[in-house]
């Protein structure tokens, strides 16, 4: 199937910001942890590739402190001003079409990102290459074909219907370019690109409110793509939110893979 131009999930829309809440609820802590083990601290330079939301951002910027820089890139910046100020710096950037926006930055950090970027393999070595020698780069990504179901336990219609209804959103993500199977290959891309010292782990939420809210943002903003290319019908729709508001289900987020290195230095 042909590539349908376009990002699926537009920063500019109502429900992204419901989708930025959830998705630092779920997965802030794991990213925090990740980043204090490479050693964030004052005067760092950060480069935080699609940042989104201000979650990660704010907390790089009270964690390098005012001899520090935190450098904060999207396609779409609107989410990103209220963390426009010292040590942060704001640019409007797409990883994999422009340069890098400096060089020398002590960390580079991507989370749900390069999944959704048609030239992931430039994005990548623009990251590499903006390090520091010694400098590290954490990046963390879906692999929805690792775990493609948002009702791991499928026992009802209920469960039957969210996960068709599921297949659809990884449907339209691959007709846009997306790598479902992106995630599980980091450790291998790092590797090849350079880096050093890689290692990678899961995370794997499988119920709580941040999974329902996560599904209920994301099923509202695709809502349209859905029925539209006939991956499920309003009535479907209705139906699935209906369900998801009940509380009664658990559902499950795609596995996020956090993969990690060091660029070499000089005479290693």
């Amino acid at each position: 199937m042909t590539r349908t131009d376009g990002y699926l999930l537009d920063n500019r829309q109502t429900e992204a910001a419901e989708r930025f809440a959830a998705f630092a609820a779920l997965f802030d802590p794991t990213t925090f942890r990740h980043l204090e083990g490479l050693g964030i601290g004052p005067g760092w330079r950060c480069w935080e590739v699609g940042a989104g939301g201000t979650s990660v951002v704010s907390w790089m910027a009270k964690r390098v402190g005012p001899t520090g820089r935190v450098v904060a890139t999207d396609i779409d910046t609107s989410r990103l001003v209220p963390a426009a100020r010292p040590p942060v710096e704001v640019r409007v950037h797409d990883v994999g079409v422009q340069e890098a926006p400096g060089e020398g930055f002590d960390l580079v950090h991507a989370r749900l990102v390069l999944v959704h970027v048609p030239d992931r393999e430039r994005a990548l070595r623009s990251m590499v290459g903006a390090l520091r020698p010694g400098g590290r780069l954490l990046v963390e990504d879906a692999d929805p074909a690792l775990q493609p179901l948002v009702c791991p336990d499928e026992y009802g219609p209920e469960q039957q219907l969210a996960n068709r209804i599921r297949h659809g959103f990884r449907q339209l993500l691959a007709d846009r370019g997306a790598d479902l199977a992106y995630g599980r290959k980091l450790p291998r891309l790092l590797r090849e690109a350079g880096l050093s010292r890689v290692e990678a782990n899961a995370y794997f939420p499988v119920t709580g409110p941040a999974c329902a809210a996560l599904e209920a943002a994301t099923i509202r903003q695709i809502r349209d793509r859905l029925v539209t290319a006939g991956l499920a019908t309003d009535e479907d729709v209705d139906r699935h939110l209906a369900n998801v508001a009940s509380g009664t289900m658990d559902l499950a987020t795609a596995p996020m893979i956090s993969a990690w290195g060091r660029k070499a230095q000089a005479g290693q």
